[in-house]
């Protein structure tokens, strides 16, 4: 069984995940409006390049808008949730010692309080998220059991890799566990709102080219609001 989950369901998940995502990004991009938007953003690049930068670290940037400063407890989950979601996969040592061994891909490692405090403010930000999404009336509408479901996939892999990285219980079965969770976790990213894992840098780009050749970013050229 672990050589089934390690081997062929390993790689058909890799492949749903990145045929997934990159199926979203040129839908994306083919979807756009031909009138309204590729004409302008082919015609002036080095304006639209500057405003899709600006805008994607802006928005990467803790409180760097006014939409963060806002909001700043949730703001805090998000960038708990983000940040901890992306090192500690990356460089989790176990993970890297994985990469080395299989693929000889070579990465810094985090020290194991750092994963542990990364893993954790994962859980804690998605629990957050969870209790936000029930008790606030104009959230709570919006919910439904997929996008509970969708936040359960999300830290599972954490919750189970927390547990069997410190071989709590059965390891075996944590490490199983923690496996299939993480698999399951890149199949959904496709079909559920984790797919924002790349439509944010597409929805990012486009509105910073777009406030950055057609609403005032080159006001000073004779370009209208």
């Amino acid at each position: 069984m672990y050589h089934v989950i390690t081997g062929p369901l390993l790689w058909l998940s890799f492949g749903i995940f990145f045929i997934g995502c990159l199926t979203h990004v040129v839908l994306y991009v083919k979807n756009l409006d031909w009138e309204l938007d590729r004409v302008s953003y082919t015609s002036h690049v080095a304006w639209g390049i500057k405003g899709a930068l600006r805008s994607v670290c802006f928005w990467m940037t803790p409180y760097g808008t006014r939409s963060w400063r806002q909001k700043p407890l949730y703001s805090l989950m998000f960038y708990l949730l983000h940040v901890g979601g992306v090192l500690a996969p990356l460089f989790l040592s176990a993970h890297v010692v994985i990469l080395n061994t299989r693929w000889g891909v070579s990465v810094p490692t985090l020290p194991g309080v750092v994963a542990d405090v990364f893993t954790v403010g994962v859980i804690v930000a998605v629990v957050g998220l969870l209790i936000r999404r029930l008790i606030r009336a104009e959230v709570r509408a919006l919910t439904t059991c997929r996008e509970i479901g969708t936040l359960v996939i999300a830290v599972a892999p954490f919750v189970t890799g927390f547990i069997a990285y410190h071989q709590i219980g059965n390891s075996a079965f944590w490490t199983m566990a923690h496996i299939l969770s993480g698999e399951m976790l890149l199949v959904a990213v496709p079909f559920t709102k984790l797919s924002h894992i790349v439509l944010f840098f597409c929805s990012r780009i486009q509105i910073g080219m777009d406030f950055g050749i057609k609403r005032g970013g080159m006001k000073s050229v004779g370009m209208p609001c």
